[in-house]
């Protein structure tokens, strides 16, 4: 049964206001005070680069300059949440990726110019193994939603479908696997992956399906950060609410979530947390908690 916890969205505010970076200060503003979208493309493309890529520190575990995989699922992830479609930033990442990506399609997550610059520790191995589908499929999904098209993008998504009918074993490639489902053009086939997908989650790594714990992972919460996620289906009503419950108890004394990870830096710690405090934020309100 759920606790119902309550979330201060004051506080919360306050700490986004003191802390986050410009670009989830401007996402919040869009999404709570229906601020401006050209503020978010404004603060988005200060970290993007001559090649079409982002970089310079978009994901805040990488302080490297250059373009990486990663760092663009970053971008595409920021205009979603804000709810905007913007053609001239996702055509030019898509000729970035098209110039990283195998002759399939598929893109790695980062690239080995990562390790010329701090990082957190996960970083010093820039690669998840050439099969797996993370960060591509996300980055396809999202540029699906984004009304993309482009000759890269359409090899990708073959590769994708024919990627995520065989078993995947780390949560955070089903997290991936489903931005893509989400938004891919082919609805009943994308429905009935998804909740495969999302069965399988208990045995993936990484997965947390229990609430309370204070390990890193990926929770029911992460597959489906809203009542409308193509995944929700496959968990309980009851699941979902205890780690609603658990999200909304996180919530810090100076109004911010915190991290479970170690950050390669104190600058980088806090960029997080402003990331993760209106993360918590978007869900919370999604289902109705605040």
């Amino acid at each position: 049964m759920s606790k119902n916890v309550s979330t201060s969205i004051e506080d919360a505010a306050d700490f986004i206001w003191r802390n986050a970076r410009l670009l989830e200060r401007t996402i919040f503003a869009r999404v709570f005070f229906h601020g401006s979208s050209q503020a978010v493309i404004n603060a988005l493309k200060a970290y993007r680069n001559p090649d079409g890529g982002f970089g310079n520190a978009l994901e805040p575990d990488i302080r490297a300059p250059g373009s990486t995989p990663l760092a663009c699922e970053n971008a595409l992830l920021a205009l979603r949440d804000a709810d905007i479609r913007e053609h001239a930033v996702a055509s030019g990442m898509c000729e970035f990726l098209a110039s990283v990506a195998e002759p399939d399609g598929r893109v790695e997550i980062a690239l080995p110019h990562i390790l010329d610059y701090p990082r957190a520790a996960h970083w010093n191995s820039p690669s998840f193994g050439s099969d797996s589908p993370n960060p591509t499929a996300g980055i396809t999904g999202l540029l699906h939603y984004q009304g993309a098209d482009h000759l890269w993008l359409r090899r990708a998504s073959e590769w994708c479908w024919k990627r995520l009918e065989r078993p995947l074993g780390d949560a955070h490639e089903i997290a991936t696997a489903l931005r893509f489902l989400e938004y891919a053009p082919e609805r009943a086939r994308a429905d009935e992956l998804a909740f495969r997908l999302c069965t399988e989650a208990p045995r993936s790594k990484w997965f947390l399906e229990q609430a309370g714990t204070s390990d890193y992972g990926v929770t029911p919460l992460g597959l489906c950060p809203t009542p409308r996620a193509i995944g929700r289906a496959a968990f309980s009503d009851d699941l979902i609410a205890a780690h609603l419950d658990d999200l909304a108890s996180r919530q810090q004394p100076d109004g911010g979530w915190p991290i479970t990870w170690q950050a390669p830096g104190p600058g980088a710690a806090n960029e997080w947390r402003g990331r993760m405090t209106l993360d918590a934020l978007l869900c919370l309100r999604a289902y109705g908690r605040i």
